[in-house]
């Protein structure tokens, strides 16, 4: 199987077979914690080993959408985004599956999206129609991206 990431705390990992049929999404795991005066959500280091190491045996290669900070994105933000790529590379190091990076200048042109996030996920439902309500609400994006990261991977990437 290869895994696509989309990273960050609305991102999501992805499975799919070497045929290309979806075999699991799943939501980028999280947990609220005490930061400053309220609390802030950040990536759960052992539900994230959880959902990895439980597919681990089978997960042949994963791909990790390789992103920096976003404009306008304060200190706060960009180290949090930081800290959890980190913690998704050290799962995956852990689990020894190997890692790619695709960048969304060359993984979105190539899998023909062109108007943004709803595209992403109307391209998701319609490559995998039985899965459909996976990519539903305008918040599934991560999920579609995760997905055709892992489909970008199987046509473009898949060297061994």
């Amino acid at each position: 199987m290869i895994l696509g990431i989309d990273p960050g705390i609305s991102g999501a990992l992805a499975w799919i077979d070497d045929a290309g049929e979806l075999v699991a999404v799943e939501d980028m795991p999280t947990v609220a914690v005490r930061r400053g005066k309220g609390d802030r959500n950040v990536v759960a280091p052992q539900l994230l080993a959880d959902l990895i190491w439980h597919r681990e045996r089978d997960t042949r290669m994963a791909t990790i959408e390789q992103v920096g900070t976003r404009p306008g994105e304060g200190p706060v933000g960009a180290f949090s985004f930081g800290r959890s790529f980190g913690l998704i590379e050290g799962v995956l190091a852990g689990a020894t599956i190997r890692l790619q990076y695709v960048t969304p200048r060359v993984w979105v042109p190539a899998m023909g999206i062109r108007g943004g996030k709803d595209e992403s996920r109307a391209i998701a439902m319609r490559r995998w129609p039985k899965h459909a309500k996976l990519f539903a609400r305008k918040k599934d994006d991560g999920r579609s991206d995760a997905a055709l990261i892992a489909l970008y991977t199987l046509q473009h990437m898949t060297r061994e």
